[in-house]
């Protein structure tokens, strides 16, 4: 199983869009996806409709270590090869209260979900992790059982800036993940004007961060946030729903 975060320190720059689509776009593709929702506003799990605002969210017992089964914090979707680990705002309790245990396994809470007696790396292809836009103890968790790190990014003056942070932030964590190493940059809500144009040709001529693919702006990506579908199927034709094809048809080297 490989697993990718989707972090950006920046909010706005569509990471859980991303995470939806790059669970769905892999799916469609015939892998086996778990998407672990690690933003307490639970919007990955809306997307998927398992958002459930009244109990413990299955990511705050696996943060908190309540769980004895994978079983118990691992939902199915109606799509028959996506499961996820939905969130609320239950996480943001689970958080504060990690922080004032002084203990050595702070950071290994989400370690148990990858061991071998688990049986989940076993069975999963892919795992994408929707993170907030922050570093707090459960992105750090995230970051301990993380292959790959993808940064969703906007064209715009502050875009580099977030980027250089997202960057130090991963090679901090190397010390206690040494196989983490930042994938790439995804662009995404592109529009092609002179400005934006210009940004992206800068970033492949920096050579700094390898740019994995551009995804356009359309209309359609509100509206299917709002109908809780992923773009592909809500609508095939627009650019953005273009855009996650082509990327990961290029990241896994697998057409669809």
């Amino acid at each position: 199983m490989k697993t990718i975060s989707v972090l950006n320190l920046k909010g706005g720059v569509a990471k859980t869009f991303t995470a939806v689509n790059m669970a769905y776009e892999l799916y469609r593709r015939g892998f086996k996806v778990l998407l672990i929702d690690n933003d307490k506003q639970g919007n990955a799990s809306r997307a998927y409709g398992r958002y459930d605002a009244e109990s413990v969210a299955p990511i705050t017992k696996l943060l908190s270590g309540e769980w004895q089964r994978a079983g118990e914090i691992i939902q199915h979707t109606e799509y028959e090869g996506i499961d996820i680990i939905a969130a609320n705002l239950s996480l943001f309790g689970a958080a504060w209260n990690l922080t004032r245990e002084e203990n050595e396994n702070q950071i290994e809470r989400y370690k148990r979900l990858t061991e071998r007696t688990a049986g989940v790396s076993n069975y999963y292809d892919y795992c994408i992790i929707d993170n907030p836009p922050d570093i707090g103890l459960n992105v750090v968790n995230a970051l301990a059982i993380t292959d790959e790190v993808i940064v969703p990014v906007k064209i715009d003056e502050d875009a580099l800036e977030g980027l250089d942070i997202v960057a130090e932030q991963i090679e901090d964590a190397k010390a206690f993940n040494e196989r983490l190493h930042l994938g790439g940059v995804l662009v995404t809500s592109y529009q092609n004007t002179d400005g934006e144009a210009a940004g992206v040709e800068w970033l492949a001529q920096n050579g700094k961060y390898k740019i994995l693919g551009v995804i356009r702006y359309s209309k359609k990506v509100a509206e299917s946030s709002f109908m809780r579908k992923p773009i592909y199927e809500y609508s095939p034709c627009c650019g953005a729903a273009q855009g996650y094809k082509k990327f990961i048809t290029e990241y896994t080297g697998k057409a669809r």
